[in-house]
């Protein structure tokens, strides 16, 4: 008879999914390769270009999903809050103790190379909502509940915001609410979510003067076609205070925030003239990029646009720019199929486990590579604000990296624990 040994537990990976991994972390590295390729440097293996470095991080990911495979997977319940208040405390200690990195105060060095703390927040925020809302007394439909999630949610985001300055990094917490619908949260928390960002938009495209006369205006006619009683009246009373609250907010916020996230916010809902040679920059050569490279691409280390730099950041935040010159449309596809394969397999594997927790850590980790994949291709053809995250398996950087190998292979343990079980 078989046993929970070491042995065993490797029979029971779903090596699928690893061999979509490692398919998608070489692929990614060989652009990084392509994306910062130097004639008097062209050995992929040279440890002084990135394309070396990150042969050395993709070694490290490699051993560190292997120790997460060997380790019991009792471990990830168990320890789960402890590893969140960890790295919670790492993350509030990285901008007294780190150094700064293109005005983010998050990051740590170790000789020529950074760790981000932010980047492993995202699996420890992962393991603490899938700790707390698989406990058998937990219901998310009930506030206190939903508060408590929402604030396993927020708080590593506002110290990763506030304290490090990386919104970026920030912004992708949000991922985690899909995890919370898949949960039973009301789909009309959702709603509310939606209908305030289209609120908050209109807020910073229109003069607010005329979107909260037509907020007062919507507010009066419905109390023309509802039963006038208190409890209704009480409830248009708030709807529109909120609404007005929300468009009052955003132009606070707006006007509180950084020139160049201003600028990056112009650029996307295309106020007034956008600069090409500045603000605009970034995107416009991100199009060029992708759109040179026509249906079948200009071939393997064969991109210009992408060779003599005129993209920015075309090795990490703006690393399709590379696929696209390239591969042209069809590798793009291939690249972003590969991807939604993997993001589509984790959630079958989810939906199949039999723990509550390793479910919910499954919808976990399908909705932050999601959040990240349509986040990080939006921003390089213009569809999305451009806020700096990492494509998948792709960009160059040891701490994403890392991240995502940890946020995937802690679950692929997890989904082991599934066909021992079964036996």
């Amino acid at each position: 008879m078989r046993n929970s040994s070491s042995n065993s537990t490797f029979n029971d990976i779903d090596w699928i999914t690893v061999l979509l991994y490692a398919v998608l972390v070489i692929i990614g590295w060989m652009n990084i390769y392509a994306a910062v390729y130097n004639d008097e440097h062209y050995i992929i293996t040279d440890i002084t270009q990135k394309y070396g470095k990150q042969m050395i991080w993709i070694g490290l990911s490699f051993l560190l999903a292997a120790i997460i495979l060997i380790i019991h997977e009792n471990f990830y319940t168990a320890f789960a809050y402890i590893i969140y208040g960890i790295l919670l405390i790492i993350n509030i200690l990285v901008p007294f103790l780190g150094h700064e990195v293109k005005g983010s105060n998050s990051w740590f060095r170790i000789g020529e190379f950074g760790i981000q703390p932010a980047e492993f927040m995202k699996f420890a925020t992962n393991l603490a909502l899938a700790k707390f809302l698989s406990n058998q007394d937990i219901k998310i439909t009930q506030l206190k509940n939903t508060i408590i999630s929402l604030l396993f949610i927020a708080v590593p985001a506002l110290i990763i915001m506030k304290l490090q300055n990386e919104t970026g990094l920030a912004i992708v917490f949000i991922a985690f609410i899909i995890v919370l619908y898949r949960e039973g949260l009301s789909v009309n928390y959702l709603l509310l979510v939606f209908l305030s960002a289209v609120l908050f938009i209109l807020a910073l495209m229109i003069n607010n003067i005329y979107i909260l006369s037509i907020i007062i205006t919507i507010c009066a006619l419905s109390t023309l076609f509802i039963k006038r009683n208190r409890s209704n009246l009480l409830l248009i009373i708030s709807v529109g205070v909120i609404a007005c609250g929300i468009v009052e907010g955003a132009s606070f916020g707006y006007n509180h925030l950084k020139s160049h996230q201003k600028v990056r916010i112009d650029v996307l809902l295309g106020r007034g003239e956008v600069d090409l040679k500045k603000e605009g920059y970034n995107v416009n050569q991100a199009k060029i990029a992708i759109g040179s490279g026509g249906f079948f691409g200009k071939g393997y280390l064969q991109g210009t646009q992408t060779k003599y730099n005129f993209v920015p950041e075309q090795d990490t935040d703006f690393i399709f720019c590379t696929v696209g010159e390239e591969w042209g449309f069809v590798g793009s596809s291939i690249v972003i199929i590969l991807q939604l394969i993997l993001i589509i397999r984790l959630i079958f594997m989810a939906e199949r486990q039999r723990s509550v927790f390793s479910r919910i850590y499954g919808y976990g980790v399908a909705s932050v590579l999601f959040f990240h994949l349509s986040v990080n291709i939006g921003m390089t053809i213009g569809l999305a604000p451009v806020i700096g995250i990492p494509l998948p398996f792709f960009s160059y950087g040891g701490s994403s990296l890392l991240s995502f190998t940890a946020l995937l292979f802690i679950f692929l343990k997890l989904d082991s624990r599934r066909l021992q079980i079964l036996r």
